[in-house]
């Protein structure tokens, strides 16, 4: 089966085209004449000259008048120490290698009475070098804890290229000068975490109770009262009997609920052992011997508790 070819047909240029075309052939027969070509060459700059003059400058006089930058420039990358947990997620996924990262372990009290004490890495250096940098911000993405900020400031040139080594007390100042983020489009949703109120831990490792949660402030714990409204028929004998005499079973009774507070906070105080007896049944029921031990705990636990 032939198959018929059909030819385009050639594109019409349009009048504009066409008159372009024009200038420029007798731009090219002005410019190959020796006395008329130099001498429109220069008119014609000077043309482009006076056209420009005659315009609104729009050049800022820098360093005079300081440019406002958009939030979202990238001049510099800065620190927010707090937030760093020395993940070294930034350092690993940095192209450049140009993040440098130390760090030690402390122990930290626990959360919870009785618990185990956390280990902590805590951050002793953090520097950048600039000089390697290439300003990708794959350091900025990767970072799950907003430790690290693209910061407008770009001023930090240097006559020195070691000197472009920046350390942790540069970077956190550089924090200064972040901008607050654009306002949100119209009909997007805030993040889910920007609603919830984050958990502030105390030195001693108490949860700070919220001040919207309850009047008391923050790290004082509130105990109900109490309080039992009398009835008419003690309401009598409070009238005939002396003050002395009607508090003295009020006093009773707080002094036997102060009594049984330590009791019942007594049950899990002092180190846990191991339950020798049940420990070596576990072992010999082909238990492993981390099972058995958490078994032999958890007996000696429930041993002492029946005790107390």
């Amino acid at each position: 089966m032939a198959i018929e070819k059909k030819e385009l047909e050639p594109v019409q240029p349009t009048r504009k085209e066409q008159m372009l075309a024009r200038f420029k052939e007798i731009e090219k027969k002005i410019a190959e004449k020796k006395v008329i070509g130099p001498a429109y060459g220069l008119a014609k700059g000077l043309s482009i000259t006076l056209k420009t003059m005659t315009r609104r400058a729009v050049t800022q006089q820098y360093p005079h008048e300081v440019p406002d930058l958009p939030p979202r420039t990238r001049g510099v990358i800065a620190l927010k120490e707090e937030n760093c947990t020395v993940c070294m997620l930034c350092s690993r996924e940095c192209p450049d290698w140009c993040i440098y990262i130390d760090s030690h372990k402390e122990q930290v009290p626990p959360k919870t009475p009785g618990a185990r004490p956390r280990t902590r890495n805590m951050l002793d250096r953090f520097a950048i070098d600039f000089s390697l940098c290439m300003y990708c911000g794959i350091c900025v993405e990767v970072c799950p804890f907003d430790a690290l900020f693209w910061s407008p400031h770009f001023e930090y040139s240097e006559t020195d290229i070691n000197n472009l080594i920046h350390e942790m007390p540069t970077l956190a100042e550089w924090v200064n000068h972040v901008k607050p983020p654009p306002p949100l489009d119209e009909g997007a949703q805030p993040e889910p975490e920007a609603d919830k109120e984050a958990k502030v831990f105390e030195a001693g490792g108490a949860v700070a109770a919220a001040p919207a949660a309850s009047g008391a402030p923050a790290g004082t714990a509130t105990t109900p009262a109490r309080e039992a409204a009398p009835g008419p028929a003690a309401a009598g004998s409070a009238e005939s009997t002396p003050a002395g005499e009607a508090s003295a079973p009020a006093e009773a009774e707080a002094a036997a609920a102060k009594a049984e507070a330590p009791a019942e906070a007594k049950h899990d105080e002092g180190p846990v052992e191991i339950d020798e007896e049940t420990y070596q049944a576990e072992l010999a029921a082909g238990k492993p011997e981390r099972v058995a031990r958490a078994m032999a705990k958890k007996a000696f636990v429930i041993k002492r508790r029946k005790q107390g």
